[in-house]
């Protein structure tokens, strides 16, 4: 009987110490050499990899969009050209081709367009060189009226118009100042593809003349220019631009007077 309760009360102390022991090794603080609190050591079988959590980072405010900075992307771009001659362009259109009305002349600006194919080159977080290639419509437009106040009622009137066709090879640095915000800035250079003149005579609503002329062995092979702009790159690709195109040299290849090309650009373009 005595052998009996000694042998449940031992049953029970081991209990205890069996319990008090586990407890004390969930809430075992590991420390290191220096008695500093460290990390418990890893559960997991050798040669497993634990899987982290994900980390979300804040994109700087002033960088390109990560699909556009990742690497050199290709593209194609186009728009409307609202084109004018700046300096002596009433002379030069009226001795280029042989109009020359005795009323007054007006200039307008000539509408066109411009096609062509880009490369973006990343060059940092924030900053990319563009060279690219495009065919581009400029010129101007020369309205001139009949110096008769009597004929004023037949709304005569002759129109001049410089149709001029370069192929532009721009070299744009883009800085980006929000994620797809950017401006754009750089040299370009013109080749001359077609140069004509043509003129145009009417009244009261009809057509009377309309002549062509071949100006382009008159105008410089190719003109030299200063761009720059602004726009803005979605993540999908689309992107949408406007700039200005300065010309430096002058139209004339004989340099009998000073006119150069000035053209206002709007477009779209398309990353890939």
């Amino acid at each position: 009987m005595k052998f009996s309760r000694l042998s449940g009360g031992l049953a029970v102390a081991c209990l205890l110490i069996s319990a008090v022991t586990t407890s004390a090794s969930a809430q075992q603080v590991y420390r290191d050499a220096y008695g500093n609190p460290k990390a418990a050591p890893s559960t997991r079988p050798m040669g497993s990899s634990a899987r982290k959590a994900p980390s979300y980072s804040r994109q700087p405010a002033n960088t390109v969009p990560a699909s556009s900075n990742s690497a050199v992307r290709f593209g194609f771009r186009g728009g409307l050209n609202l084109a004018d001659v700046q300096g002596d362009a009433v002379k030069t259109f009226t001795e280029l081709a042989s109009y020359a009305p005795d009323g007054a002349i007006t200039k307008e600006m000539r509408p066109g367009f411009y096609a062509g194919v880009y490369a973006t080159l990343p060059l940092g977080n924030s900053f990319a060189i563009e060279p690219g290639i495009s065919y581009s419509e400029k010129g101007t437009v020369l309205r001139g009226t009949l110096p008769f106040p009597a004929l004023d009622f037949l709304n005569a009137s002759v129109t001049g118009t410089a149709r001029l066709a370069y192929v532009d090879v721009p070299v744009l640095a883009k800085v980006f100042v929000t994620p797809g915000l950017y401006f754009y800035a750089g040299p370009q250079a013109s080749f001359l593809v077609s140069g004509k003149a043509r003129v145009e005579a009417g009244a009261l609503g009809f057509s009377a003349y309309r002549q062509d002329f071949d100006i382009s062995n008159q105008l410089r092979k190719v003109d030299f220019a200063a761009v720059g702009g602004l726009g803005y790159q979605f993540e999908n690709g689309l992107g949408l631009s406007a700039g200005y195109d300065y010309s430096l040299t002058s139209l004339d290849t004989g340099n009998r007077f000073d006119a150069q090309n000035r053209v206002i650009k709007v477009g779209a373009n398309f990353s890939f």
